[in-house]
């Protein structure tokens, strides 16, 4: 770290900010690439071998620090580290075994596989789910399917990481085709997430695509943001971390102090709005660019810079170490980064019976017809790759015109807390209740302005789980009430509420007198 504060340098570095009119290389796309199928089976372990050592180097800091992880903090690399997590924390591999969940129905259905197939994959799975996803798992349990299931007035976590951590098997699958991929992500994506949520899985897979037939790391994060609209937040967020790494190449703490300031405030995120757990997918995904910009194709420096940046600091290292995988190739990854992978490559995932050895060839194989199905060829030792120029996405951005002002603890069991009242268009309600396999399913009669708007039903299965007790968004700004009910109460699953989230349409005004 350097020797002065990380705000002091954010507001020295400010003005000079918007002095820099420096833009990425003018390049393109190749139109054509040949690479030998050896090549190409190269690269796409390297893209998954990637993704598991980073996440596995990230691992012992997720969440811990919310800002900066300070150099003097070791992050140690031990015999066996990746082999510790398989046995120990398996679940530390959640964006790996979400990612197998689409790889495997693609495997088995083809190319055209339909959404129903990847929901009730998705839903049924015995794997634990967090935010965007288990929101998502809850809705299409309860008969909100894809794409309602993400959008963000049924999901409050839609700006959340989910997807972007899942999205690699779309740019594994269409390599120097970023197109094809964002195809692929976008069904899929909106299961779980919208807006900035989606953009996430869009980006990464782009970046993922683009790195097979490129070895520029400035020219594939620049490239690929291309298939993000540059009316989205977004696409302003990486934009400023392009620019800013042109300004500072030295120095990602500027950078990372810049982004912080400008973009890091969640919004959605019931668990991060005003809070330090900062999970939308926006800053993350600053992190993860962060990474390959001032990491400069080293693997090591890639991966601890994105760690380092903090918040999901298993996750991001994980898409930036994948992304330089498949540049890489997994024989360019130093030895060193890669012991241990053999000692798993056997072994099936957490709450899969997928193996990461298996996974390679499923994503081959699906690369070899997402070449084909896009004009390609595939010869017996060469495939002829049909390379695409990026074409954005189509905009869209969740929760607009809401801004959170508020965020009261309640902390009181539903019967003790009486009428809650609030000024703004929306609301969400955190709760707590005791998981367990008993089969309660508590429901709770919510009254929005007196008039019974919903019966929430919440499952003691963890699996089944709803995140958050009540949310309405897009209300008549001004003045409501919400009351609840227990209609079926029980001894051993009291419903507590945590905390009341309100929204209005722009920041709450600071007044001192």
């Amino acid at each position: 770290m350097k020797k002065y504060s990380i705000l002091v340098l954010a507001v020295m570095a400010l003005s000079a900010a918007a002095c820099s009119d420096k833009t990425a290389k003018d390049s393109s796309v190749p139109e054509e690439v040949t690479m030998s199928k050896e090549r190409l089976m190269d690269k796409i372990k390297g893209g998954w071998a990637g993704q598991v050592i980073g996440c596995t180097y990230g691992g012992p800091t997720e969440f811990r620090y919310s800002t900066i992880i300070n150099d003097n903090i070791p992050i140690i690399w031990p015999e066996h580290r990746i082999k510790w997590y398989y046995d120990n924390i398996p679940g530390l591999y959640d964006d790996i075994y979400m990612d197998l969940t689409f790889v495997e129905v693609f495997e088995k259905e083809g190319l055209d596989a339909p959404i129903e197939s990847f929901a009730k994959a998705f839903s049924t799975a015995e794997y634990p789910l967090w935010h965007a996803n288990q929101a998502a798992r809850n809705n299409i349990r309860n008969g909100i399917m894809p794409p309602e299931s993400g959008y963000w007035k049924n999901n409050p976590h839609a700006d959340d990481i989910d997807f972007q951590i899942e999205a690699d098997y779309a740019g594994l699958m269409a390599p120097g085709m970023p197109n094809a991929a964002t195809h692929y992500t976008d069904e899929i994506g909106h299961m779980m997430n919208y807006g900035d949520g989606w953009y996430g899985g869009v980006y990464v897979a782009a970046m993922y695509s683009l790195a097979f037939v490129s070895d520029d790391i400035n020219y594939i994060v620049t490239e690929a943001l291309k298939t993000i609209p540059v009316e989205s937040k977004y696409y302003q967020c990486m934009a400023d971390v392009i620019r800013w790494h042109d300004q500072y190449p030295d120095n990602w703490e500027i950078t990372w102090a810049l982004t912080e300031r400008k973009w890091g405030f969640d919004i959605g995120c019931s668990e991060g709005v005003f809070g330090t757990t900062n999970i939308d997918a926006l800053i993350n995904s600053a992190y993860i660019i962060m990474g390959l910009l001032y990491g400069e194709g080293d693997f090591y420096k890639t991966i601890d810079v994105s760690t380092r940046c903090g918040k999901d600091s298993d996750c991001n290292p994980a898409s930036s170490g994948g992304i330089l995988g498949v540049v890489l190739g997994y024989e360019g990854i130093p030895d060193y980064w890669k012991k241990g992978m053999e000692e798993v490559e056997d072994r099936p995932f957490a709450f899969t019976d997928v193996s990461i050895g298996k996974t390679y060839q499923m994503s081959f194989n699906q690369a070899l017809k997402v070449i084909e199905k896009n004009g390609g060829e595939v010869g017996d030792n060469e495939v002829v790759i049909k390379c695409q120029t990026p074409e954005a996405v189509r905009l869209e951005q969740g929760f607009e015109g809401h801004w959170p002002v508020a965020r009261n603890d309640i902390r009181k069991p539903v019967q003790d807390c009486g009428e809650f009242e609030f000024d703004g268009k929306g609301v969400v309600f955190t709760y707590l209740m005791p998981m367990d396999k008993s089969g309660y399913v508590g429901e709770v009669e919510v009254y929005l302005d007196g008039v019974l708007d919903q019966t929430v039903k919440l499952p003691s299965d963890n699996n089944s789980r709803r995140l958050d007790l009540y949310f309405k968004y897009d209300l008549p700004l001004g003045h409501h009430k919400v009351a609840m009910k227990v209609v079926n109460p029980d001894k051993a699953h009291p419903v507590e509420v945590r905390s009341m989230i309100v929204y209005s349409d722009k920041p709450a005004p600071v007044l001192h007198e």
